[in-house]
């Protein structure tokens, strides 16, 4: 099961088969060449569905679900200003700093057991890191994704909004942070967790 799908093709067949859905083709300049397909939050699971129903497409199997977290980063740009200095307008370079808020991501692999082909990679992104951190659920499209969906919600803290069963798989019920995030800092030995993350 080999045969690479033609990620522009499939952007293609979803935005003409799902209307008003949004895909952006994510490129990967690696060797394997595996392309992305960022879908947009609303439609995501109504391209979920055709992508697995599509007669030509049939992706019928979630092979893997993984969280990415991807931390606040910060753009530098030099622009041009006029100023006035001692009565006289002249024009200097200043560098303005933007911040750019992070994002968690969840990724999806998809193959067809029927056709023989795939991958396919969808991302979904949430609108931030802290407060705005939740996704649809893919499960009741791809059962496969329910085991996979829980712990990308108990590592990174993803809320995949209409899971069946959405509760911590390997961390325990009282454990109030997400292990996988890049700014996780793990307690200090000898110091009983509860007592870090209470």
């Amino acid at each position: 099961m080999s045969d690479l799908l033609n990620a522009e093709e499939v952007k293609a067949q979803i935005e003409a088969g799902v209307p008003g859905s949004h895909v952006t083709v994510i490129p990967n300049g690696s060797p394997s060449g595996q392309h992305s397909l960022l879908l947009d939050n609303e439609h995501a699971f109504a391209v979920a569905s055709f992508l697995r129903d599509h007669p030509a497409l049939r992706l019928d199997y979630c092979s893997l679900v993984t969280g990415v977290d991807w931390l606040d980063t910060e753009t530098t740009e030099k622009i041009r200003v006029k100023k006035v200095v001692d009565g006289v307008e002249t024009e200097a370079e200043e560098t303005r700093k933007t911040k750019v808020p992070g994002y968690l991501e969840a990724v999806y692999h998809l193959f067809s057991i029927e056709k023989k082909h795939g991958p396919v990679i969808l991302r979904m992104r949430t609108a931030n890191r802290t407060g705005q951190t939740q996704l649809p659920s893919l499960t009741p499209v791809w059962r496969s994704c329910e085991f996979q969906e829980r712990e990308a919600f108990d590592l990174y803290g993803i809320v995949f909004v209409g899971h069946p069963d959405l509760r911590r798989i390997l961390m325990w019920d009282g454990f109030a942070d997400f292990p996988m995030r890049k700014d996780y800092h793990p307690p200090a030995d000898g110091v009983p967790v509860a007592e870090v993350h209470a």
